[in-house]
């Protein structure tokens, strides 16, 4: 019997490890000798001697350390503490991270690396040392192991133990129903794998254990869930049929969505479902040299179907430094995604990751990134170092903004009245007031100061904008001095009849328009997060 502890670092404690409960269950099932195992939940922002007293504790023979793009640049510190701490333990990496930068690892730290699929990997090299039917070397993980058929029940791993459920205290839960990709997309690790299902009954069993679980959201980490239209519609009326309060996140291709799948998605609950879409670009020639296969009218009419339902949050996904794609190009495509209406667009860098083929060809792209992770793009003959800080000002607003909810009616107003695209004025805002941890209260001042500059902007207008937008954020806690001549001490008696209960002071404000609106503190849209403002006139 060996002592293994399989060791997790997030890059959030809200955050929790799928793959360190699949791989100790498949300890469980898979290997031919009974092994102690203990599983180390740590995260990137923890003190590394913090991380290290919880794993040697345990008195591990093998530490086992999954590795990933948020947590590769503080693993070899780690690796380097845990050696002098304990210099007969045995380190075993595994994880996309190191399974694609093998000879590094072994040079770093690491006493092995397992390639290939932990919960089967992992077992075959604990049972191995017990036996000594196989002396390792340092080379042991050039040898990638065979992938299994996952086709058969009895390959199915249930990582979902009353040990995983005890430790999820209200963390994000994550599931995986396929794995693989049926695209070819040059920037990911699951290019050119193929897609293999997890049988359907037992997926569904997993997921009503989840959904009774203390985690609010569940993550299903397939890389295309929609890919096979058939059981994406069998998965989505399952889950929206059960009796539950998580809301479960997709990652989904938006052209693939079929009339039938729209029609069961409308039926969802408000805030049931959210959809990362991938669109990266509407470049074609870009998507082209990347291998993205994407219908882009008929992805965006689907988002705006999406929508217009009202009922599902939409989250699309922009990545800047793709080949081909200039500044100006980018713009156009960030215009064209915001225009859809979506409650989060994401202004994403390009990485290039071990493994992927865009890194491969980097060279012959002419793309220059980072040495060390997340290996980020830093230029390329289609967007210059200036580019990509004018697109870090964008992103920077984009973020403390929009992609929160907030001064959303401002937003609209200025961009009506001024005439500016959405990427100039998240340009302009970023450039010129950049949120670098300011506080809520002092940024508004800031951004009502800045669109007052304008031209065309109507003070009392933009007053009332983001005297809305406040009461919507935070319930006119903190109002800024603009509002606070507003305010009213008594409560409005309309407003009053309407809920039919006392209103607090910061919950109702006369715009300079006229119109009374109050806010409607225990009600909160599912999908923004913002409270409910009626208008009182």
């Amino acid at each position: 019997m060996l002592n293994i502890v399989l060791l997790a670092i997030n890059a959030k404690y809200v955050h929790s490890s799928l793959a360190v409960w699949v791989i100790a269950e498949g300890i469980a099932v898979n290997s031919q000798f009974s092994h102690n195992v203990n599983i180390v939940e740590a995260t990137i922002n923890q003190k590394p001697s913090e991380i290290i007293d919880s794993v040697i504790k345990y008195k591990p023979d093998i530490i086992g350390v999954s590795s990933y793009i948020w947590n590769a640049a503080i693993i070899p510190e780690l690796l380097c503490l845990l050696k002098k701490r304990l210099p007969d333990v045995t380190i075993v990496l595994g994880g996309p991270e190191a399974s694609n930068n093998i000879d590094h690892w072994l040079k770093n730290g690491a006493d092995h690396v397992l390639p290939g699929e932990g919960e089967y990997v992992f077992p075959k090299f604990s049972d191995d040392l017990v036996s000594a039917k196989l002396k390792y070397s340092g080379h042991t993980g050039h040898k990638k192991e065979q992938k299994k058929d996952f086709c058969s029940k009895s390959n199915l791993i249930n990582p979902y133990t009353k040990e995983y459920l005890s430790a999820l205290n209200g963390r994000l839960s994550y599931i995986e129903t396929s794995r693989g990709c049926p695209f070819k997309c040059a920037y990911c690790l699951s290019a050119g794998d193929g897609v293999r299902f997890f049988p359907l009954d037992e997926i569904k069993d997993q997921i009503k254990i989840l959904s009774q679980s203390s985690a609010r959201t569940i993550k299903f980490v397939d890389r295309t869930f929609n890919c096979n239209a058939e059981r994406a519609y069998e998965i989505f009326r399952s889950i929206i049929s059960l009796d539950t309060v998580c809301t479960f996140h997709f990652e989904v291709a938006a052209d693939l969505f079929d009339d039938r799948m729209m029609s069961v998605l409308e039926t969802a609950p408000p805030g049931r479902i959210q959809f990362e879409i991938g669109l990266q670009s509407f470049h074609e020639p870009t998507l082209e040299a990347v291998s993205r296969k994407t219908d882009t009218d008929r992805a965006q009419k689907n988002i705006l179907a999406l929508i217009k339902m009202q009922n599902i949050h939409i989250h699309i996904d922009l990545i800047a430094g793709l080949p081909y794609e200039t500044l100006d190009g980018f713009m156009n495509g960030f215009d064209r995604a915001y225009d859809l209406g979506a409650h989060h667009l994401q202004l994403g860098f390009l990485k290039l990751l071990h493994g992927s083929v865009l890194r491969e060809k980097a060279k012959d792209f002419g793309i220059l990134f980072s040495p060390d992770p997340p290996y980020q793009f830093i230029s390329s003959p289609w967007l210059s170092e200036e580019d990509v800080q004018i697109l870090k000002h964008a992103e920077n607003s984009l973020q403390h903004t929009y992609n929160k909810s907030r001064f959303l009616s401002a937003l609209h107003y200025v961009l009506t009245v001024t005439g500016l695209r959405p990427f100039s004025l998240m340009y302009l805002l970023g450039a010129t007031v950049p949120n670098h941890g300011t506080q809520l209260e002092n940024y508004l001042m800031q951004i009502y100061e800045f669109f007052l500059s304008l031209p065309g902007i109507e003070k009392s207008a933009l007053q009332d904008c983001l005297s809305y937008d406040w009461l919507t954020m935070v319930k006119g806690k903190n109002a800024p001095s603009f509002m606070k001549n507003n305010l009213r001490k008594q409560s409005s008696q309309a407003a009053e009849d309407f809920l039919d209960r006392k209103l607090k002071r910061e919950e109702f404000i006369v715009l300079n328009s006229g119109i009374g609106i109050f806010v409607n503190s225990n009600e909160r849209n599912p999908l923004t997060g913002l409270y409910k403002v009626y208008l009182c006139e």
